[in-house]
């Protein structure tokens, strides 16, 4: 403490007491660099919002610009396209337990009858699987897509074998005019109750983007057990979500802006402009440039005398392939996909490479599926469809729905697979955990197994030697040992 200190601790306790504290503190803020304010930290962002105020006001913004980057911007499509196709794929199947076989054929047949048909949609068009596309895709442009139930009655269900429908709606829909509901506070069209959770959506009834409005928008309030909300957390205490695209939003416009840039140089440095000289004291004649207005490769044009022609220098494109390459890098790790597959580049790729950016992206791919189709999009899908058994008299039947994400591509399976083998030979795994890894379910792969067995023995078909099986891990390995070395001998 310095002589100034002691003097004001002296007159005023308290005001030397404030400022020891705001020296100590300082004195612990200096020692991370990155805390300083200074011209190496000058234009640093530092906003001490929480998760969901950190985006207030700049959600339908950063939406609006995630589409249209979409729509007009070839990599961020291709983005999207990776994730959903890597999250999602062919679909994220629902597969039904239960000990009962009777109980179990009716649960399962009202699977098929209802949320793999298009009877489960409102608009008649998706079944499960789709859906579970559009919402992925909507998730990873949206930040956020809601799905709201509709129950049915005689009037607009009478087919249907569980009684509602779902409808898929985007975060457009959420009525922002809205501030409160009585004690409860409304931010952009989302209720909190007293806990700070969420109670209510406040959802327009048709998207103020429409062309056409059939009737003036109206705004419904809808109780959370009738609404799935799935968006991707980040931080704890969030409940909105934010495009994906948002952190890399600034270097795909640069990308883009780049790309356009070099296409017009290459349409000028293929054009072949001349410029025509004229000897000092020549007489020019009326049609100077007569025949220069279609110069074309191949073409003898006669010059009239004095003239001389003078090509021009186009400029020269150079180090595009490796500023995109640098620039698809970062967007890539900002969405959490590999380069190669953002970019569809292969070149220099080897089975390491390819397997080690696999295993980093299926991790993400894994949480992904878990986080959001299943926890969220699965979870209250059985809720619902449990709800619509009640309704139609199902009752008292116990039993436990799975969700089998899709298959995941394997690099080298003539290496991979014998792998996964003698994982379960030795005790690491098991087989349906291996099944499910691949995105198969178990119960129904034994149930084929059986179903082949016995059309086998009905056709008196000899049965299939395990000998084969057994030795053909070891050949496989041996021939992917052979291919591996020959695509790093090609990848070098």
């Amino acid at each position: 403490m310095n002589v100034l200190d002691r003097v004001v601790g002296f007159f005023n306790p308290l005001a030397g007491l404030n400022r020891a504290k705001a020296r100590a503190q300082t004195a612990i803020v200096m020692n991370y660099d990155a805390a300083s304010r200074g011209r190496r930290t000058y234009g640093w962002k530092a906003p001490a919002t929480s998760a969901d105020a950190a985006a207030y006001g700049s959600r339908a913004r950063l939406r609006q610009i995630s589409r249209d980057m979409v729509r007009n911007r070839a990599y961020a499509a291709r983005a999207r396209d990776v994730v959903v196709a890597n999250v999602v794929g062919d679909g994220i199947m629902p597969s039904i337990r239960c000990e009962n076989e009777a109980h179990k054929t009716t649960v399962e047949q009202l699977v098929r009858q209802h949320l793999l048909s298009n009877d489960i949609d409102a608009l008649g068009e998706y079944d499960l699987l789709e859906m579970q596309q559009i919402c992925m895709s909507g998730v990873f442009t949206d930040g956020e897509v809601f799905i709201r139930r509709r129950p049915r009655d005689a009037r607009f269900g009478a087919r249907l074998a569980l009684p509602y429908q779902v409808e898929v709606l985007e975060p457009d829909l959420l009525d922002t005019t809205i501030q409160n509901n009585g004690k409860n506070l409304v931010v952009e069209g989302v209720e909190y109750g007293p806990t700070g959770a969420i109670e209510a959506y406040h959802f327009l009834s048709e998207h103020p983007g429409a062309v056409q409005h059939r009737r003036a928008p109206q705004s419904t309030r809808i109780h959370w057990s009738d609404v799935i909300h799935i968006r991707r957390f980040d931080r704890p205490g969030q409940l909105r979500g934010v495009p994906w695209l948002a952190p890399v939003m600034m270097t795909i416009g640069e990308l883009s802006d780049y790309q356009e840039a070099q296409i017009l140089k290459q349409r000028m440095s293929a054009l072949l402009a001349v410029m025509l000289k004229w000897a000092s004291g020549s007489n020019r004649p009326a049609d100077e440039q007569t025949g220069l207005e279609s110069l074309e490769p191949g073409a003898v044009v006669s010059l009239p005398d004095g003239a001389e022609p003078v090509p021009t220098d186009p400029p020269k494109v150079d180090g595009y392939a490796d500023f995109m390459k640098q620039g698809l890098r970062a967007v890539a790790a900002g969405v959490g996909v590999t380069y190669e597959a953002l970019a569809v580049d292969l070149e220099k790729v080897n089975f390491s490479s390819a397997r080690l950016g696999r295993n980093e992206m299926d991790r993400l791919v894994r949480m992904w599926q878990r986080g959001l189709m299943i926890a969220q999009f699965g979870t209250g899908m059985e809720r619902w469809f449990r709800e619509g058994m009640a309704l139609m008299g199902h009752r008292g039947i116990e039993f436990t729905m799975d969700w089998t994400p899709p298959r995941r591509i394997l690099v080298d399976p003539t290496r991979e697979i014998p792998a996964m083998v003698e994982e379960i030979d030795a005790g690491l795994n098991s087989r349906q955990g291996v099944q499910r890894e691949l995105g198969r379910d178990p119960a129904r792969i034994r149930e084929e197994r059986a179903q082949d067995m016995q059309a086998d023995n009905d056709a008196g078909l000899p049965e299939l030697s395990g000998g084969a099986a057994v030795s053909a891990p070891g050949e496989a390995r041996a021939a992917g040992d052979q291919r591996k070395e020959k695509q790093d001998d090609d990848g070098q």
